[in-house]
């Protein structure tokens, strides 16, 4: 399925960790809370930073991320929060 969702007219001034939102054609996830123009569609409870490792991030630029919808049951039982 494709989307295309123009971006906000302004920025939220803090977007939840893990949230997922698209831009355009585009899909991105925080790894933080920072500032965002992005319309938020959900949230995954997986942390995409990988601290411990020399790299930060858990996926690379070629990568494909497929998004699957789960309950607020298995989201909480994932770690997260709300």
């Amino acid at each position: 399925m494709q989307m295309a969702i123009p971006r906000k007219a302004s920025p939220r001034l803090n977007v939840p960790k893990g949230s997922v939102a698209i831009a355009d054609r585009q899909a991105a996830v925080y790894p933080c809370q920072p500032l965002g123009g992005w319309q938020v569609i959900g949230r995954t409870p997986l942390d995409l930073l990988d601290h411990s490792q020399g790299c930060l991030s858990k996926f690379t630029m070629s990568d494909e991320v497929r998004f699957e919808s789960i309950g607020r049951e298995t989201f909480l039982a994932m770690g997260g929060q709300f």
